[in-house]
């Protein structure tokens, strides 16, 4: 493990926030988890004992007739669709106090409640991969995550991922759902991360999310004309859901959930490049990567949501150094660099920054470097 150069900030002294009412006051850009991670913990849910989940939900009338596996699936989504086929089969997830079989079609009223042992859940192995380490202290800790780090095990990546290096670095994080992680962001996204170390801050710590009095901030490097830079708008309001023909995509729809991204500042980096500052005050899977796409200012080397088209145009007044660097940039140009919430165990709150990712600062470098 190592500690990085980053700037941590304890607001300490009596003219600082130090409650959540404080911090929520001070600032308004607190956004929700990105991408259904908390679903499936709600803070109001507590654990029968440190090492079991216990948790309750009842089928609404939009979900009657649906499979219990998928729905128990959507209800879950802190864990695989095989683990809970396993609850299902090994009587640990029941509808009514009965163990049904996976195809079982819910009923409005019905009562699905999980009694599982988190050791049984939690079958992902530690591996020794070193952690960016920005915060820590007895409760919780805050990394920070490099471009092709996976943050937990899944389809195409079980291993090598944070899930898997928290579990060899704390192995105490076994009983934790998702090894403590309280939110999480893209692969190829780099940045910031909380982390619980025990069960009770990690609800805590979901329960901020949920409230909106955690914020994260971003900085991308964002494909746009200079002189188009004053008619963009700066907060960009647009319901992100499922893309219609393309189901792992996302996409602004009139059919999605509410969605708000505000760009506090654009600073030219060059003719058809700039540096945007952004918060979020929702938080949709892929949200920044949609949003800034939408209003045509896509990110640099976004292999989903990107424009060969305007990566072209850039490169045109390029010299050849600086096509090659642009060209060679392989992943989405985005940076979770501040993070702030309200230490669940001392109240007070606690902001964390990060520099700006290294392979973004050489392309800034390189491209307003004089000849």
């Amino acid at each position: 493990m190592t500690t990085a150069a980053t700037d941590v900030t304890r607001f300490d002294d009596a003219n600082t926030p130090t409650t959540l009412a404080d911090l929520k006051a001070d600032h308004s850009d607190f956004d929700d988890d990105s991408d259904g991670f908390i679903q499936a913990q709600n803070a109001a849910q507590g654990l029968a004992a440190p090492s079991v989940l216990q948790q309750s939900m009842t089928i609404s009338d939009t979900q009657a007739g649906e499979r219990i596996d998928k729905v128990a699936s959507h209800w879950l989504a802190d864990f695989s669709r095989e683990q809970v086929k396993d609850w299902l089969n090994d009587g640990a997830l029941t509808i009514n106090g009965m163990t049904q079989k996976p195809k079982y079609r819910v009923k409005a009223g019905d009562v699905v409640a999980l009694y599982a042992a988190l050791q049984a859940a939690q079958a992902d192995l530690p591996e020794n991969i070193p952690l960016d380490i920005v915060f820590e202290d007895a409760y919780l800790l805050v990394v920070n995550k490099p471009a092709g780090l996976v943050v937990h095990p899944g389809a195409g990546n079980w291993t090598g991922t944070l899930v898997n290096a928290l579990l060899y670095h704390y192995p105490d994080s076994r009983v934790l759902p998702r090894a403590g992680l309280v939110h999480r962001i893209d692969k190829d996204t780099t940045g910031l991360l909380i982390i619980a170390k025990d069960h009770k801050t990690q609800l805590a710590l979901i329960a901020q999310l949920k409230d909106k009095t955690v914020y994260r901030r971003y900085q991308a490097l964002a494909l746009a004309d200079t002189d188009t830079l004053a008619s963009l708008p700066r907060t960009i309001d647009a319901p992100i859901g499922r893309h219609a023909s393309q189901r792992t995509k996302m996409a602004v729809t009139s059919s999605g959930k509410p969605a708000v991204t505000h760009v506090d500042q654009l600073t030219p980096v060059t003719d058809g490049l700039v540096l945007a500052d952004l918060r979020l005050e929702t938080g949709r899977t892929h949200q920044i990567r949609v949003h800034l796409a939408h209003i045509g200012c896509p990110l640099l080397g976004d292999p989903i949501y990107g424009s060969t088209r305007q990566t072209a145009k850039l490169c045109k007044h390029l010299n050849t150094a600086q096509q090659t660097q642009v060209n060679d940039f392989a992943r989405q140009a985005l940076h979770a660099y501040e993070l702030g919430f309200v230490h669940p165990i001392t109240g007070q709150a606690v902001r964390v920054q990060a520099p700006l990712a290294a392979d973004m600062q050489v392309l800034i470098d390189v491209l307003t470097k004089k000849d």
